[in-house]
């Protein structure tokens, strides 16, 4: 571009040149239509750039990792001067990592015209990528002037985790929630508030769940099932406080292992149906939320809520606030998710915490690390999870 402005600069010259030398009325012509070209191109491409409007969507808010998630660019030209090459420079990035990523586009902008350019993006990692036109470039056709439209139009992406499979076991235990009208289709319990089935007598059943009357009425005697609570007070709570992202290359990694292993934990608690909270603090609205997960729309929505949540500076309020609002805490079952431990925390869930069962999922980066986090607490049982690897890492967890 500058090679052509000195091209004109010279020709202009040597046209003002020709024009003193030789007084024809054609020299005079050719210095005027030469001078003119390049304050024409100017003011054209000025009037361009003021008519023209940007805005960049995303055709979903949502994706999964992995998939290519589709976003328009959309670029209105009110001028009557179309634009032949347009360089759009699009740069996006993880708010868990804020490493920017860039590439160009190229289009032709139409007069008078409104257009889109749609392009795709996608992830390894969940968390919320941002996306940003960061300008685009318009020149006149002779390519003298270049002028920038269009800066900073930016828009997000909310990128969802995927539950792994893990192994491991749900106890029914007696700890059932305050008046539950939640029982297990497919289990018996010992809640006599509701008849899980009928059935005939077996040698050891207990007398008093003999239904007489129906019994008198056959030949045989009638046994009550009771049903099984599942609205079990349990609390998966995860805590995104204790690590320092901008220290390590395996920022992206540990939140995704960590995000997913809440995910996990969640789905295989719902898959055995049991109910549980998922508590977590929402940087958005200052302050812990408890989410309860009854089917997987719930569980859904939370995991959306959570991850939109995630302010850019990754600003988390430490798990010590939380346990202060809650006070005594009286539960079924409690989960720690976090990484990079701070034994000050384990140690008050150890000790504090009522919960029949406690349990520590501590994210690392390698086998030889998770060694090192195997610590031993009086009732909590801490799990290493290596990045990436939910499912071999949690193989016989007790919830």
């Amino acid at each position: 571009m500058l090679a052509i402005k000195i091209f004109f600069a010279v020709l202009i010259i040597i046209c003002a040149v020709f024009y003193v030398m030789y007084l024809w009325d054609f020299a005079l012509v050719l210095l005027i239509v030469i001078a003119a070209v390049p304050v024409l191109m100017f003011i054209t491409t000025l009037i361009t750039k003021l008519l023209i409007r940007v805005e960049l969507v995303p055709v979903h808010n949502t994706a999964s990792k992995h998939e290519n998630f589709p976003l328009q660019l959309r670029i209105s030209n009110k001028s009557p001067f179309p634009v032949g090459k347009a360089n759009a420079h699009i740069e996006y990035y993880n708010v868990f990592n804020n490493a920017i990523n860039s590439f160009d586009l190229q289009m032709p902008i139409q007069p008078l015209n409104d257009q889109s350019a749609m392009f795709q993006l996608s992830s390894r990692y969940c968390g919320i990528v941002n996306v940003s036109c960061a300008y685009i470039t318009i020149t006149d056709p002779l390519r003298i002037f270049r002028f920038r439209v269009g800066k900073h139009k930016s828009t997000s992406v909310a990128v969802l985790p995927e539950g792994q499979a893990i192994g491991g076991e749900v106890s029914y235990v007696d700890r059932a929630a305050e008046e539950s009208e939640v029982f297990s289709e497919f289990k018996p319990g010992d809640d006599p508030s509701e008849v899980f089935d009928l059935r005939g007598y077996h040698p050891g059943d207990k007398l008093n769940r003999i239904h007489w009357k129906l019994s008198s009425k056959r030949s045989e005697f009638i046994v009550k099932d009771y049903s099984l609570p599942v609205d079990i007070p349990c609390t998966l709570f995860l805590n995104l406080k204790n690590y320092e992202p901008e220290n390590s290359r395996f920022t992206l990694a540990i939140f995704d292992t960590l995000i997913e292993s809440l995910v996990s934990l969640s789905q295989f608690m719902l898959e055995n149906e049991r109910i549980h909270t998922i508590a977590y603090y929402n940087a958005k609205k200052e302050k812990f939320v408890e989410r309860s997960i009854t089917d997987s729309d719930a569980l859904a929505l939370t995991i959306q809520e959570l991850v939109l949540s995630v302010r850019d500076d990754l600003f988390c309020q430490p798990p010590d606030l939380y346990f202060a609002e809650k006070g005594q805490l009286e539960l079924a079952s409690f989960t720690f998710i976090s990484a990079l431990p701070d034994t000050q925390v384990l140690e008050y869930i150890d000790e504090n915490v009522d919960a029949d069962i406690k349990n520590a999922l501590i994210t690392v980066t390698s086998n030889a690390a998770a060694e090192r986090y195997r610590s031993g607490f009086a009732e909590l049982r801490t799990i290493p999870v290596v990045v990436g690897r939910v499912t071999s890492s949690v193989k016989d967890i007790e919830l």
